[in-house]
């Protein structure tokens, strides 16, 4: 291989001949350039030259030559590996000048701007790519595309990857990048736009023969950690999060469901490519009777549902909380969240769905009833 570095109206510099050069030393050896000076850190245009022995060989100009070896190499080969010769890309300064006065160089940062110019181009190109699970939680599933994790939120996972939980670990899956974000290091994918492609024109013809905010018969079909699915129709399946299962707050959905169970369900419409249903819009809301159930100055128990920095919430019925505030809790009174406890109501506001309680206590400080 020959390396000329020349330019109009300057004589030629000698020929640098690499070929045959089995290691750096032969390689410099047999090198006319000269190092100029650089700093540490410096941002440099360097041209690809090709590889000798274990060390990557880059023009930097003027005459100027330096290398990536070592784990420099080793953190970039995949980069390097894909350059030809006469690339020119953007390398880092590491040593303006070694011991054997060759430049050190990196291509970490070159190496991490190809992932994402790589990823931008898999999104515009809108093809399937293979996806190693690595992890699975409530909020979605952590894969690695090409030695680069990224994210599958849950509401990207299609039916059946949303049932398969932990056993989704290790398996390989079919994705399409959907969101590249480099200022956040972000990439989200989607399997679902690759296993349920279509389905999103299947739920809007389906849509005609189904209205909504209307209030249909359906059977459940599974259960998820985030809600289940209910077939209403013809057998179409819709999603009923976990938010939409209840009027209670903090249930779970086999708390409230079986699969085979029928249930009334509200259309909600098509979101986020799934038909969304509610099972608690299907049902009365609680708050509707709330002035009838419940008089100021009446007594009776409740289950503490939370805990705040302004006191606690106690479930009086199901779907139906009101506040204990914190001024109102002796210093010595531990309300746990589960615990049953003995209330009066002090004042009700249906309308803003607010109920103001107090204890009932056996030793009843000043002011307590």
């Amino acid at each position: 291989m020959t390396t000329k570095a020349s330019k109009k109206g300057r004589a030629a510099a000698p020929s640098t001949s690499l070929r045959g050069a089995s290691t750096m030393e032969e390689l410099m050896a047999k090198s006319t350039f000269n190092i100029k000076g650089f700093s540490r850190g410096q941002k440099v245009s360097a041209k690809y030259v090709g590889m000798s022995g274990k060390s990557a060989i880059f023009d930097l100009g003027s005459k100027s030559e330096g290398v990536i070896s070592g784990t420099y190499l080793e953190d970039s080969k995949d980069f390097v590996r894909g350059l030809k010769v006469g690339s020119i890309t953007t390398l880092t300064v590491i040593e303006p000048e070694t011991r054997d006065g060759i430049v050190l160089l990196s291509a970490r940062a070159a190496a991490a701007d190809s992932v994402w110019e790589r990823f931008e181009t898999m999104k515009k190109e809108d093809k399937e790519h293979s996806a190693t699970v690595k992890s699975v939680s409530g909020s979605g599933v952590s894969v690695e595309i090409e030695g680069v994790s990224a994210f599958v939120p849950s509401s990207h996972l299609g039916k059946l990857a949303s049932g398969a939980g932990e056993k989704l670990v290790g398996k390989v899956i079919k994705v399409k990048i959907v969101e590249v974000d480099k200022s956040k290091r972000r990439v989200l994918a989607s399997e679902k736009a690759v296993s349920e492609a279509g389905a999103e024109e299947e739920i809007k013809k389906a849509m005609k023969a189904l209205k909504e905010g209307e209030i249909y018969d359906g059977v459940v079909k599974q259960l998820t950690t985030f809600g289940v699915f209910v077939e209403v129709g013809s057998g179409l399946e819709g999603l009923v999060h976990v938010s939409e299962m209840s009027w209670e707050k903090n249930i779970k959905p086999e708390d409230i469901v079986s699969v085979g169970d029928k249930v009334k369900v509200k259309i909600l419409g098509p979101r986020d490519g799934k038909l969304s249903l509610s099972i608690k819009q299907a049902q009365k809301d609680p708050w509707e009777t709330v002035s009838d159930k419940f008089k100021v100055e009446d007594k009776l128990k409740g289950r503490v549902t939370k805990q705040s920095d302004f006191g606690v919430f106690v479930e009086l019925t199901p779907g139906v909380e009101g506040l204990v505030h914190v001024t109102k809790i002796p210093p010595a009174t531990k309300l746990e969240r589960g615990k049953e406890v003995e209330v009066y109501i002090e004042e009700i506001d249906a309308k803003a769905k607010k109920i103001s309680l107090g204890l009932v206590l056996t030793s009843k400080p000043l002011g307590y009833k």
